[in-house]
This record gives structure tokens, sequence and C-alpha cells, in this order.
């Protein structure tokens, strides 16, 4: 991305897959909010199109960063939720990326594998990773080009200083990387020297895209204020805009550095690293209190993840219990594996703040954290693969007008999800 910016490119960037560092990377590379395309979060084709189509109209060239392996996606649909799968449903071609570490020949099986397994999927060349030499580069590309026939563009060198540090469930944000920025334009001037990009762009086909704004419901007045700093800064752009679409005014706060709720309708606490900010968190008792006093008024509070663990009695690691905003009874902690991971579905047992009894809403658990709570559940959870149900469990948590839960939520899930919260927040002022 940096490499086509460096050259004069306008650049939409997106992410197949729920990810949110990803995304804020991508952001801050090309200067354009990045965007999800999740065919699980939104499972209508349709509405996903349409999400692609209304940024990638102002763009030169769109760049599609995939998720795990190619056909890599939920259960073995190498269709769905899987970067072949989007790349099919969006007509585009696929730049592979492969490790030529400690390989030369093995490398042009493994392109070879990729090109033939799906002939729908159009690979447009191969980029080699992690070269140790030009010679190697070039002892790997005869290797794929006598036995395939997919173009080699270039590579990229074995580098020492340009890694990036990861943390549970992938890269650490780039918001807590102070060199972030010099890292990435060093990999894009390394790039610049060994990678053939007019052969690339070459490849790609020239289209127009078209999009046409659908209308939505009108909620003018309605305040959206959302936590938004080191600690919580997990929201999908889309989501943010689609409120914006709905005529809600936006407003951000921070937990940590601000001392009180600015005045809103509703209030959203999405997902982040609130574990790193325990003892700051903690310490901002006129943050907390503020909060706790809103709640207890009966404001509007929608939490997620690092958001439900925000608004527990407490945050516990392995000195000491930090004190957080007290709404809901039961303390989180950190563990040392995953306690839930992958996409599931919620079938609401009461009417709740996101919806109606019975209703079933889509989202994704990705977390190590632990929330020990005696407080009654809201949601049955599953978690299904290949059509099979592999997984159940309970969880998500209402007092009055508060919704906290480990999901992540898309907006765009359902044509009337949104609409049907903030009727909710109208109604209920």
């Amino acid at each position: 991305m940096k490499l086509l910016q460096n050259q004069g490119y306008q650049i939409q960037p997106y992410k197949v897959g729920p990810d949110y560092v990803d995304t804020e990377y991508h952001t801050r590379i090309t200067g354009t909010p990045s965007r999800n395309l999740d065919m699980f979060l939104i499972q209508d084709s349709t509405r996903l199109q349409s999400l692609f189509a209304k940024e990638a109209q102002h763009a030169d060239i769109c760049v599609i960063e995939g998720v795990m392996g190619l056909f890599d996606g939920l259960g073995v649909d190498k269709d769905f939720c899987s970067s072949a799968g989007i790349a099919k449903q969006l007509n585009c071609p696929v730049l592979l990326v492969v490790n030529g570490q400690s390989a030369s020949t093995s490398v042009a099986a493994v392109v070879k594998g990729f090109a033939e397994f799906d002939r729908a999927v159009m690979i447009s060349g191969v980029i080699i990773n992690k070269v140790a030499s030009e010679t190697h580069y070039q002892l790997i590309k005869k290797a794929i080009e006598t036995y395939t026939d997919v173009p080699v563009f270039g590579y990229l060198k074995r580098a020492e200083g340009v890694e990036l540090p990861s943390r549970q469930l992938g890269l650490v944000p780039d918001r807590e990387i102070n060199d972030v920025t010099e890292k990435i334009q060093q990999v894009a001037e390394s790039l610049e020297e060994t990678v053939d990009l007019n052969s690339l762009l070459e490849k790609l086909p020239d289209e127009k895209v078209f999009y046409q704004s659908p209308k939505f419901p009108q909620f003018t007045g309605l305040k959206v204020a959302y936590a938004l700093d080191e600690a919580f800064h997990f929201y999908y752009q889309d989501n943010l805009e689609l409120l914006t679409a709905y005529g809600v005014e936006l407003i951000p706060f921070s937990p940590l550095r601000d001392h009180q709720l600015p005045e809103a309708d509703l209030y959203y606490f999405g997902g982040g690293y609130p574990e790193e900010f325990a003892q700051h968190l903690a310490e901002n008792h006129e943050m907390r209190k503020s909060i706790k006093e809103k709640h207890e008024q009966g404001a509007f509070i929608l939490a997620e993840c690092g958001g439900l663990m925000y608004l527990g009695d407490g945050f516990k690691d392995a000195e000491q219990l930090y004190p957080m905003v007290g709404i809901f009874e039961g303390v989180s902690e950190m563990t040392s594996r995953l306690q839930r991971f992958g996409y599931c579905y919620g079938e609401l047992e009461q009417d709740l703040l996101i919806g109606k009894k019975g209703t079933t809403v889509v989202g994704h658990e990705f977390h190590h954290s632990r929330f020990d709570s005696l407080e009654p559940t809201m949601l049955k959870m599953t978690k299904k693969r290949d059509g099979e149900v592999v997984k159940k469990w309970t969880g998500g948590y209402q007092k009055k007008n508060t919704f906290g839960s480990y999901l992540h939520f898309h907006f765009y899930q359902s044509e009337n999800f949104l609409q049907n919260l903030l009727e909710q927040v109208r109604n209920g002022l």
C-alpha cells in the first residue's frame, strides 16, 4: 500500500475478516480509513458488495489484505469467509505472497497448488517473501516459471529491525509503536528495489465501480458518544459512518484522560486493550463515577469485549485488583490461552438493547480474558462450523439500559439492526 501510495496512487485499503488492528495500520499508511469485508458478519452478499463499492468508487487502486491462507475460512468451505471467497465475489485478481525462506523449487509446488486448487480464483502473480539474496530469488523465480504459468513480480528481502511486535490476537496496535511509520517506509523502499511494479499493475483490470447510496431512516438530534483512546479503539469504520448516515452526531471521549462523560443519548464502549491500561483507567476516579451515575440514571450504554471488562467491578492481574466502573458485578482477568475465538450466533432470551426476545444476532469473539460474574446471562450462544453446532454457551448481560458482552457487532449485519437499537434509544428518552 505504501509503495503504491509513494507512486502517487489513491489507495483504498480493505481487510478480509473481522480484524481491527490490521485496518488501523492500513489507515495510518494510506491516510484513508480501511474497511472490513466479512462474509459472516455481513451475510447478505449484495450489502457486502455495496460496502465495497461505496469506497472503491473514489480510489485508483483497491488493495484487499487477505486473512490467513488464501482458502482458509470458516470450516472447510473454501469460499466462505476466506480471501478466495471475497476475491470471487468481487471478481478481483489475487497477488500471492509466498514464503521463500530455506526453500527453492518447493516454492513452485506451493504456487502450483494454489493456482490449480480453484481455477475460478484469478491469481495474477506472486511475490516471494523472506528471500536471502538476489541469487536465492532467481532460483525460486526460475522454478516457478518452469513449473507454472504464474508470473513472478519480485521479492522482499529478509531484513532486521522491520518486524512488528505481536500481542495476544495479532500485531500490537500501531498507535503503541513509536517508529512504525519509519518501518513501513523502509519496507516500501525495499519493495521498490525488488518488485516489478509496472508489470504487476499491467495485470490489473481497468474497472469502473458504480455505487448507489441507499436511503436510511433519520434519527436527527440523537447523540452517540464513543470511547476512543489507547485503551478503546476497536470500531468498524462502516459502523461509525452508518451512525452518521442515520443522522446521529458522534462524540468521541477518552476514559483514560477525560473526567466525565459528554452529554449523549447512547454511550458506546468498543473493544481494545483495557488490560494494558488498567492502572490508568482505575486512577481516573471521576470518569468511572460519571459512567456509573449515567447508568443509574437509565442512560443507554452498549459495551463490546474490552468495554464489558471496563464496566465490571474490576480487573485482576497477577499483582493486584484494579477497580473499574462497577455496573456489572464481576471481575475480569487475563488467561494464558484464548477463551473464545471466532464467529458465533447469539439468541436473545429477552428484550435487550440490541434487539427483541427471540432475535438472533451474529458477531465474533476473540479474547484471552475471562469475566467471572454471577450476573444472569441474556444470550444463548452457539458456534457453528460446516453446518454443525460445535459449541454452546451463554453470555451477555443487561442491567437497566446497559448491555455488555464479549461480542463484537457489525451494524450492517441486518437491514434493521441499527434502526431497532436507535429506536429503543429515541423512544426511551
